[in-house]
């Protein structure tokens, strides 16, 4: 059966694939917003370190899966995660059964916990970085998407001299596109404009 062209469908980032409605979904409405919560942020930081070698719809697809595993991103729990709880998820087959990537999570989240501490916030620490204020870059075609940048450069530099891991820029910058500090929908994407 042919497929037909729904002309009503508004045109998206060039990297989406669109046969997934799960993942149109994620693009349409988190993708890009600006993220000024800490829970927000934590659980992206969680799935953002868990993707590392991976593609983010792998880890998209688990989502529900890590929220049940890490405490519905509840920081403070996440980080009294000990042996045994480690030892739990690495039987959990909803998530991503990496031991490194676990420990990072717990390691992490104590780390967020006291820059909470430092600066008010999680999102006031990162906010910093961009001056408060969304990047917005031009995007025309799939070839022009960066993957790190002078800003990714510096924040996971930093978050790693704090003992982060499984951040490092490339990591951090699909953070910084998620959590809408940096916009890069395509010039064409339907979503550039309501997000400017």
């Amino acid at each position: 059966m042919e497929e037909i062209q729904n002309d009503t469908e508004p045109c998206r980032c060039p990297w989406l694939d669109v046969s997934k409605p799960d993942y149109v979904k994620y693009h349409d409405e988190e993708w890009g917003v600006p993220v000024h919560d800490d829970k927000t942020m934590f659980e992206f930081l969680i799935l953002e370190s868990a993707q590392a070698g991976l593609s983010w719809y792998t880890i998209l697809k688990r989502r529900s899966g890590y929220k049940k595993a890490f405490a519905n991103f509840d920081v403070t729990d996440v980080a009294n995660f000990d042996d045994d709880k480690v030892e739990e998820l690495m039987q959990d087959a909803a998530i991503i059964r990496n031991r490194a990537k676990i420990k990072a999570a717990i390691s992490n989240a104590k780390i967020f916990i006291a820059l909470q501490h430092e600066f008010g916030s999680f999102c006031n620490y990162l906010w910093g970085f961009v001056n408060n204020t969304t990047i917005v870059n031009s995007i025309t075609s799939l070839d022009e998407y960066p993957a790190t940048s002078e800003i990714s450069d510096a924040i996971s530099k930093d978050l790693k001299q704090r003992g982060f891991k499984f951040f490092g820029s490339t990591i951090c910058y699909a953070h910084l596109q998620a959590c809408g500090l940096i916009n890069d929908h395509s010039e064409s994407c339907f979503r550039k404009k309501e997000l400017t």
